[in-house]
C-alpha cells in the first residue's frame, strides 16, 4: 500500500464510524415475553409509523478493517480522540465544541493534527515530538503529491 494520507486516514474513521452504526443491536438472550402477540387489522397498521429502516450489516472485511482503525485511537491524547470519534460520526462542529470546550478553530487543528499522527504511524514513523501541531498540519499538506517524512 502507498503512503497514508491524513485524507486516507479520515476516510477510514468515516467508514469505521459507519460500521459500528451498522451492527446488530445488542440484546440480551435468556429471556422471553409471555405476552401473547398482538394481532393488528388493516386500520391500526395504517396508523402505525414505519419502523427506522436500517443498512444491511457489514461483511467481514469492513468489521475488520474498523476492527483496525479502532486501535488507533490509543495513539491520540484523549481530547483528539475525542474530537476525531465525533467528526467520523457525523456531527456538526458546534456540538464538538460544545464537548471538548474548545473554539472551532482550535477543535479543527487537533482533528487535523491527529490525523496526521495517525498517517505517521501508519507509515511507520515515530510521531515527531519537537513539532508543534501546526508544523506537522503544514508538512502534511505541503508535501501532499510526495511521500512525507514525520
Amino acid at each position: 500500500m502507498s503512503d497514508w494520507t491524513p485524507q486516507m486516514v479520515e476516510q477510514r474513521l468515516v467508514e469505521a464510524a459507519s460500521v459500528l452504526s451498522r451492527l446488530p443491536p445488542m440484546r440480551v438472550y435468556g429471556y422471553a415475553s409471555t405476552w401473547p402477540r398482538l394481532l393488528l387489522d388493516y386500520s391500526s397498521m395504517v396508523l402505525q409509523k414505519s419502523g427506522r429502516q436500517r443498512l444491511p450489516a457489514p461483511d467481514p472485511a469492513e468489521i475488520a478493517r474498523m476492527e483496525e482503525t479502532l486501535d488507533w485511537s490509543a495513539w491520540l491524547k484523549p481530547m483528539d480522540s475525542r474530537i476525531v470519534w465525533q467528526r467520523a460520526n457525523g456531527r456538526r462542529w458546534k456540538e464538538i465544541c460544545a464537548s471538548v470546550g474548545l473554539a472551532r478553530a482550535a477543535a479543527y487543528e487537533h482533528w487535523r493534527y491527529a490525523h496526521c499522527v495517525i498517517a505517521c504511524r501508519l507509515n511507520g514513523k515515530a510521531t515527531p515530538t519537537r513539532t508543534s501541531r501546526r508544523m506537522l498540519i503544514a508538512r502534511f499538506r505541503s508535501e501532499r503529491s510526495r511521500s512525507v517524512s514525520c
